[in-house]
């Protein structure tokens, strides 16, 4: 049984995560004297207590929604989906979720709302309601999903090799190109709608993948894929290279020029599809698997170095650490 030792991982450079630095200070000893417990602390997707997986997300409005592009029911379905995509990228099988709310309104129909979607993503995703808390809130509404999965071989993002291919799943831009849509007063496709509203990551592909053999190190794409593999760049001590021809965008993103695609597919976060690096040797039996149910593609590779680099189909490259999001940069949107 292979278990992570006690450790945190080194996080990526940015506004957000100086913050969360300065927050940590030297909170995780990283000397195991309360229980001996072998463990990941900040850093990752989540934290690994033992053979547990917790992650927590916040959903605050009008920072990763607006009432009017989403209605209850989604948002509640849309919020647990979230928080269990870090379980999934963990390699973790989901067990449970406690949901904490802060309602502005105190209607009863506004809770049965969320508390549907809620309910129904769990159920999908094989996880349970457990618990929660609720206030009353002067000001947004915000909802707090906590996640736990279980895992005895947990996928981290530090675990990255020189010369290991670099994989997603599904298509990226469409989350990202309803956000787009709506922040320029247009209407989104249904398509892009459904992509923003209800993620689908495949919480349970890493964990096959582990039992096979078949992935090294993993994280979800919320902030975006050039942010979230700079994260794993990071995390690792190395460097990525991402082939812009080969990133599996949206067939959704119809009225946008190719070049504003492809910068959505690449920046624009929100997707929750699943980044991970595996073996060359792994390329037959992953390519093999890409016909099945969850869409995989081969878009890059880890590298010796630091940081991402994005590579144009003639070639040109060009640093590839700039763009997704950032709760506290000013660029962010």
């Amino acid at each position: 049984m292979k278990r992570p030792s006690r450790r945190r991982i080194d996080l990526a450079s940015g506004g957000e995560f100086d913050r969360i630095r300065a927050i940590l200070g030297d909170a995780w000893g990283g000397d195991g004297r309360k229980d001996g417990l072998p463990s990941v602390g900040p850093g990752d997707d989540a934290a690994v207590l033992g053979d547990w997986v917790f992650s927590t997300d916040l959903t605050v409005e009008d920072v990763h929604f607006r009432r009017r592009w989403i209605g209850l029911e989604a948002l509640g379905h849309r919020a647990v989906q979230v928080a269990l995509s870090d379980v999934g990228a963990m390699g973790a099988e989901p067990v449970a979720v406690l949901v904490s709310l802060a309602l502005p309104e105190s209607g009863l129909e506004v809770a049965r709302a969320l508390g549907e979607g809620v309910r129904r993503a769990a159920s999908q995703a094989g996880a349970f309601l457990a618990g929660g808390d609720l206030s009353r809130s002067p000001g947004p509404m915000i909802i707090d999903v906590v996640a736990l999965g279980r895992t005895d071989d947990p996928v981290l993002r530090s675990t990255a090799a020189p010369g290991e291919d670099l994989w997603i799943t599904g298509t990226l831009g469409g989350a990202s190109g309803a956000v787009a849509t709506w922040e320029e007063g247009g209407t989104p496709n249904e398509a892009l709608r459904a992509r923003f509203e209800r993620p689908d990551p495949p919480l349970h592909l890493l964990r096959e993948l582990r039992r096979e053999g078949q992935v090294g190190a993993g994280i979800d794409v919320s902030d975006g894929l050039l942010a979230d593999a700079g994260h794993l760049a990071a995390a690792s001590g190395l460097g990525v290279r991402v082939e812009e021809g080969r990133v599996p965008i949206d067939p959704h993103l119809v009225g946008f020029d190719p070049q504003r695609r492809l910068e959505l597919a690449l920046t624009g976060g929100e997707d929750y599809q699943l980044l991970f690096t595996a073996s060359r040797r792994a390329r037959d039996v992953l390519e093999a698997r890409a016909e099945g149910p969850v869409a995989l593609q081969r878009i890059g590779a880890v590298v010796k170095g630091a940081g991402v680099v994005r590579v144009a189909p003639d070639g040109t490259e060009r640093p590839g650490d700039s763009g997704g999001f950032d709760h506290f940069e000013a660029n962010t949107p």
